[in-house]
């Protein structure tokens, strides 16, 4: 479960503009979420193998280039269909706590 909500937070984070991994780590440790970059770079590389996930390489004023990841229009029709399955289940369960 927490693998998929992980997944579905990092495309979240992705939608609204393009990340280096760190600042994934900071955006998702600011909404209590810890996830460790050894946790974080197999999920990138494995959506930027499922196609929903692509990179460009940006020069950094602090170090070597960073890699920017984004999402592919593949990426942003699998996140829609992600907050569907998102809406259905939050549905459910705030039923079910009634």
């Amino acid at each position: 479960m927490r693998k998929g909500m992980l997944e579905y937070c990092i495309l979240l984070l992705l939608k609204r503009q393009p990340a280096y991994a760190s600042d994934i780590i900071q955006q998702l440790k600011e909404a209590e979420l810890l996830v460790v970059e050894g946790t974080l770079y197999p999920l990138l590389t494995r959506l930027k193998k499922d196609g929903l996930l692509a990179y460009e390489w940006q020069e950094s004023t602090q170090g070597p280039p960073r890699k920017y990841y984004e999402l592919t229009p593949l990426g942003l029709q699998f996140l829609d269909e992600l907050d569907k399955a998102w809406s259905e289940i939050s549905n459910t369960v705030n039923y079910l706590k009634k």
